[in-house]
């Protein structure tokens, strides 16, 4: 059998709702909260320091450094959120061009998939409501506008491929770093010092998502759907891509766990092989 394809004891079997629903609920909430803190510190950065009724504007009239601080802030904002305890128990995907990648990659059944991205699109409109009812009108000022995504100066092509590298380059250090023990616990920081970069160099070019329900959350209150498309295939392309080299190079058996922080103190529910790890209370995902 080729080493690309997963071997037949290694896929999770298809559940069905009622049961994916009744055994996984709470790492579905998990994924919804764990986007939802992600699109609060969103909105609240970029009113900070976007808004021209806030001082930041005034005191760093440098757009560059002003992306620079808001890349750390939201690379921090990751951080946080997979070295957090839902992040280490659901696995801290919140994005579900992730998701859908664990699930070509056999960690993750269809049903508990659908329920992972419903959930996370759900968190993802539910932060920026959330921002919108505490910051208001600072967040709906042109110059914030709910934090939306949308191609810029250099056009729709341009924020296609910025989005499809982010997204490969993205997804390949994640499999790369978490499916080897002895560095696996740097993935957090991996993905935060990207995420940085990316809105630093490329905020300007996309507006930096790299996640269809990070994009639909601001989208929803903006009203703003310019090129959506882009934001959803873009992402999920790229990330499947890195998925297949990965496959490619180093086969199936290399593919631990769907977890971006494994950590043996939290019960994993996917189909799990990494050393150490262990399942906790909750059962695993239909493994």
């Amino acid at each position: 059998m080729s080493k690309t394809v997963a071997k037949a004891d290694q896929r999770p079997s298809i559940s069905t709702p009622r049961s994916a629903f009744e055994r996984n609920w709470r790492l579905y909430i998990f994924e919804g909260i764990e986007l939802a803190i992600f699109m609060i510190s969103a909105c609240v950065f970029t009113v900070f320091l976007d808004n021209p009724s806030y001082p930041a504007v005034h005191l760093i009239p440098n757009p560059a450094l002003r992306r620079l601080l808001m890349g750390i802030a939201m690379g921090i904002t990751a951080i946080f959120i997979i070295r957090s305890p839902i992040g280490k128990r659901s696995g801290a995907h919140f994005n579900p061009a992730i998701t859908l990648t664990y699930l070509r990659l056999g960690k993750i059944d269809v049903w508990n998939a659908f329920f992972y991205v419903a959930f996370q699109f759900m968190g993802g409109v539910s932060g920026v409501a959330v921002s919108a009812i505490v910051l208001r009108n600072s967040l709906a000022d042109p110059s914030v506008d709910y934090a939306v995504t949308s191609p810029g100066q250099y056009g729709t092509a341009a924020a296609f491929l910025a989005e499809f590298f982010m997204a490969t380059l993205l997804m390949g250090a994640v499999l790369w770093i978490s499916n080897r023990p002895a560095i696996a616990n740097y993935t957090s920081y991996c993905v935060g010092i990207l995420i940085t970069l990316y809105i630093l160099v490329f905020a300007p070019v996309s507006g930096f998502s790299i996640n269809p329900a990070r994009t639909t959350g601001s989208a929803v209150f903006a009203d703003v759907w310019t090129a959506e498309w882009l934001y959803f295939i873009a992402p999920l392309l790229g990330m499947m891509i890195a998925a297949e080299i990965y496959l490619r190079i180093y086969g199936a058996d290399r593919i631990l766990c769907a977890k971006l922080h494994p950590d043996p103190k939290y019960p994993c529910p996917f189909l799990c092989h990494y050393p150490l790890h262990r399942h906790g209370p909750e059962p695993p995902m239909e493994a």
